[in-house]
């Protein structure tokens, strides 16, 4: 099922609310008993086993004494694996781990049968359920023990790689690919490409952080209504202050209606953060953190910075072969297209510089960059071989070892020609 855009973005966020599926899991718990006993309610000669109240008291009470242990440990080791994704990758990638469904669903589980344990109980010692009830109940529980398990054997084998810094890379290639793709599809979100220098009215955002999200059908609706073009200035991603306007708004003919800049302000989502769900290009910035980390003297780890380059050539790849487009939706409503340039900028130059002097990271990245620049988009080909020009320079200067630079130097040559 494919969300609304907004819908989207608000069900992400909750995803990132620890406390949101074991309070969904505490409300089903209590659903659970409540339907035991409005089976007594309902008027049918129920031709179901007699269940001892005794054997459904003794599984509840094991349910009740481990769940809550089994919870406690649960977090633990969840907060181990956050702590630990700070430390070794970065914090930038901390809404994605938390974000895991299978250490949330396995947390949700455990409360949620500690809840339906302790009511189950009480309900049962003060005779609360007929014989129907009972039987329900004692399916019940039989069917929350079964789920425990289950949950519990696939979430141990999560747990021991939730936090791991090559979980934590997959997670962020998966996010950064994911954005890129969704911008693939709609090269501007939507609407039309914005071309020349920005004309019209200018308005202007009261608060500043990063913009995370655009919601381009309320634009599209206003523009409609009130015979409009609007032209954004900014794109998700970008830091807003107050003093630079966000877009512009422009007549669309003589019978235009009354422009409503903050009506129109209202569109935009500002935030402290980034987010990685229309912003392709903070997925890179998180790849390119974790690899200028593990360039640093204290970690040395170039097999962590070759990793990362080799998922930002996948997502590269993948955006310059596109298998399907979407005609613009919002025709009043026009975007900046997504700048390679900058996209570039936020990648190799930090690489290139903590990297400079290890040749097998220097050589890695003059591979990515030649292999780009290989696809057959000339202006793709001229960022990267800019970028790979500059790479060699600052390899050039941190080298020592002459025929480390001369193997280097041949690696660029058989991709750009002689330097």
């Amino acid at each position: 099922m494919i969300l609304p855009a907004r819908m989207q973005f608000v069900m992400n966020r909750l995803r990132e609310r620890l406390w949101v599926k074991p309070m969904i899991a505490c409300v089903l718990s209590v659903a659970g008993v409540a339907l035991a006993h409005l089976v007594d309610s309902i008027p049918i000669d129920w031709k179901v086993p007699e269940i001892a109240q005794g054997s459904i008291v003794d599984l509840l009470k094991v349910i009740a004494a481990s769940m809550l242990g089994v919870a406690t440990f649960a977090v633990a080791s969840m907060v181990a694996a956050y702590a630990s994704t700070g430390q070794s990758a970065t914090e930038r990638a901390f809404p994605l781990v938390i974000a895991d469904d299978v250490s949330q669903n396995a947390l949700s589980i455990f409360v949620g049968a500690f809840i339906f344990a302790i009511i189950g109980l009480s309900a049962t010692t003060n005779d609360y359920f007929g014989k129907p009830g009972r039987f329900t109940l004692f399916v019940l529980t039989l069917l929350t023990l079964v789920i425990v398990v289950l949950v519990f054997v696939r979430w141990v084998d999560s747990i021991a790689r939730l936090g791991r810094l090559g979980a934590v890379i997959a997670r962020v290639e998966r996010a950064a690919a994911e954005a890129m793709a969704r911008r693939t599809r709609l090269p501007c979100m939507g609407g039309m490409v914005a071309f020349g220098p920005p004309a019209g009215l200018a308005f202007h955002s009261q608060a500043s952080g990063y913009l995370q999200r655009v919601d381009m059908d309320a634009l599209q609706r206003i523009a409609a209504e009130r015979k409009l073009r609007i032209t954004l200035a900014v794109a998700p991603g970008a830091l807003i202050v107050c003093s630079r306007p966000i877009g512009y708004v422009l007549p669309d003919g003589q019978d235009a209606g009354t422009i409503e800049p903050d009506l129109i302000a209202k569109a935009f989502t500002i935030g402290p953060l980034r987010q990685f769900d229309e912003d392709p290009g903070f997925g890179l910035v998180v790849l390119t953190e974790i690899g200028s980390r593990a360039l640093s003297a204290g970690i040395n780890d170039p097999g962590t910075a070759i990793v990362v380059l080799n998922a930002v050539y996948r997502i590269f790849d993948a955006w310059t072969h596109p298998d399907f487009g979407v005609e613009p939706e919002h025709e009043r409503v026009e975007v900046p297209p997504l700048s390679l340039d900058d996209m570039f900028n936020d990648i190799f130059p930090p690489l290139a510089r903590d990297g400079a002097g290890v040749l097998e990271i220097a050589l890695h990245l003059q591979w990515v960059c030649g292999e780009l620049g290989r696809c057959g988009d000339p202006h793709l080909r001229a960022v990267a071989q800019r970028q790979a020009d500059e790479a060699l320079a600052r390899s050039a200067a941190a080298l020592d070892f002459a025929p480390d630079l001369a193997q280097l130097r041949r690696r660029h040559a058989d991709y750009w020609g002689p330097a």
